[in-house]
């Protein structure tokens, strides 16, 4: 929407807020340094509002907790959008000199009544006109959010959904307001900034843009294909179809990470050549042909890491990796020296000097400057610099610099699977405190935090089905089945159930969710799977069917 994919503000800012939404953010346990600073804001006053179908340990924190249904926010901030617009509390001063399509805006909530939102989201009216106040007055208002938006079928339409809220309150382009998609693990941000997106070259720079692609084919001695590529959907897609029969992993598990697991280790299975250059022996690795054991935890490297307000901070090697073991960038360019093209021995440094020479968003950040100055936000164009706090100020200058930002009239869709007798529940999925993502990492190793998978529902439910904790269930969707205990969550409304993907070696939950996907990012719609939930027998197998 604005230009460049990142968080449009700084931590530092958050502290300063009036009001903080965490839309579709457990931040409490799942990015908790993050939630320090929202700590902090809280501590000075500001409003903290958490929009969550659980009442997670981040809804505690809350002054008001929104339980909207799964897969209902687009309802819900057509709703808070409403509000505003009726009351007349929308920025018209930023409207009028940022903004186009507010009518069309209008005209696209204008069906969400607090009486229709309440029946499709669940939350109460009075929540709902409580945030669209708040948010609306506020001087300074922070919106974040995270995998609860984003991993729907719809997820590019949430995501604009939420940006329409920040541009009816003038909160983007000034210190203190800001939106900000909260990142999963460290450098996930600095992976899209080097270019890991099929349609973006290093500092999201358009592959079909001739003059960004003549600038590195000058630096690279070669040829950029002019399209696009295929993102992980696609190209799981095209497995299926044989277009696609040789696939190169570094740092990935999607044998445990893709949603319908059963049809994405078909699909692996399938393929002529599988490459696995990681830290660990992952499934996906154990499947390979060829396992190219490599140095990349954080300890063990040299670089920069990118967090989530921007920040391009110095990794420093603090302890030399197991026999046995390269580098990344040594198997790359010794990969690219057997295939033909000798890239010599270059260092992180060197390689970084040649990404400022080629991405203008990095061109201010040297090595010297990065360590000096503890890390720099970009964009910062040269080294008189200083790197930029907030993003889009140009949005306040009068006449605009530039296209001004458009409202997005999105349409609710609801989950693409449907609650019936068979499958009665909605499973959501998550992660917890102790581990993250499939447990590569985290899941491997002792822990006094760590208690494994469990069936999280609600206290309701458990009665009805006449559960107790820490029984054994078998789980079942349309695709497959798994079996874990109990675990009473008095956080989730009747109907919910809870699980995350950290622990496939005991329960391997992505057997479960649903492969449905948004066309426009490729994210799977892992929030919303419809299962059902049923006592056992104690002799029942414990491994995934």
């Amino acid at each position: 929407m604005f230009g460049a994919g990142g968080g449009t503000s700084s931590y530092k800012e958050l502290e300063d807020a009036d009001v903080v939404v965490l839309w579709g953010s457990n931040a409490r346990e799942t990015h908790p340094i993050f939630f320090h600073h929202v700590m902090v804001a809280r501590r000075k006053g500001a409003r903290l509002y958490v929009v969550d179908p659980r009442r997670t340990p981040t809804a505690r924190w809350a002054h008001a907790h929104l339980p909207v249904q799964v897969g209902t926010d687009i309802a819900l901030a057509h709703g808070v959008a409403r509000v505003i617009l009726d009351e007349g509390l929308e920025n018209k001063t930023f409207i009028a000199r940022a903004t186009t399509g507010l009518e069309a805006l209008r005209e696209a909530v204008e069906p969400w009544t607090l009486e229709r939102v309440e029946e499709v989201t669940g939350v109460p009216r009075a929540l709902v006109v409580a945030l669209a106040r708040d948010w609306a007055r506020a001087d300074r208002a922070q919106l974040c959010w995270t995998l609860g938006i984003t991993e729907h079928h719809n997820a590019v339409d949430n995501v604009l959904a939420l940006i329409n809220l920040a541009l009816l309150g003038g909160h983007v382009g000034r210190y203190g307001c800001g939106l900000n998609p909260l990142r999963g693990q460290n450098n996930v941000q600095g992976g899209g900034d080097m270019g890991a997106l099929p349609h973006k070259l290093t500092g999201f720079q358009d592959v079909e843009d001739p003059a960004v692609r003549a600038r590195f084919e000058r630096a690279w001695g070669a040829t950029i294909p002019p399209k696009k590529g295929w993102h992980l959907t696609e190209m799981f897609e095209a497995m299926d179809h044989g277009q696609l029969t040789g696939l190169y992993c570094l740092g990935e598990n999607p044998a445990q990470s893709e949603a319908d697991g059963t049809r994405t280790l078909r699909r692996l299975r399938g393929l002529e050549c599988l490459i696995v250059q990681d830290l660990f022996r992952t499934r996906t690795a154990e499947l390979a042909h060829v396992v190219l054991p490599a140095t990349v935890s954080w300890c063990e490297s040299e670089g920069t890491v990118t967090s989530s307000e921007r920040r391009v901070q110095r990794c420093r090697k603090v302890v030399e990796p197991p026999p046995g073991t390269r580098d990344d960038l040594w198997i790359l360019a010794e990969l690219s020296r057997r295939l033909g093209r000798d890239l010599g021995h270059p260092t992180p440094q060197a390689l970084w000097d040649e990404l400022r020479a080629l991405s203008p968003m990095h061109g201010g950040m040297s090595y010297a400057r990065l360590e000096a100055l503890g890390g720099i936000q970009w964009p910062c164009p040269d080294e008189a610099h200083p790197g930029a706090t907030f993003l889009h100020g140009r949005l306040w200058e009068d006449p605009v610099q530039g296209p001004r930002a458009p409202f997005s009239p999105v349409a609710h869709d609801p989950p693409v699977e449907a609650l019936d007798d068979a499958y009665p529940l909605r499973l959501t999925t998550g992660r917890r405190l102790d581990s993250y993502n499939t447990g590569v990492q985290t899941s491997a190793f002792p822990s006094p935090l760590r208690r494994g998978e469990t069936v999280d529902l609600s206290p309701h439910d458990v009665r009805a089905l006449g559960l107790s904790e820490g029984e054994r269930v078998r789980v079942t969707s349309r695709r497959g089945s798994v079996v874990a205990p109990v675990r009473e969550d008095p956080g989730l409304q009747p109907g919910l159930v809870f699980m995350t993907l950290h622990f496939p070696d005991e329960v391997d939950t992505n057997v479960l969710t649903v492969d449905a996907h948004d066309p426009k990012s490729g994210t799977a719609e892992f929030k919303a799977a419809a299962v059902r939930v049923e006592r056992i027998a104690s002799t029942a197998p414990d491994a995934a069917e």
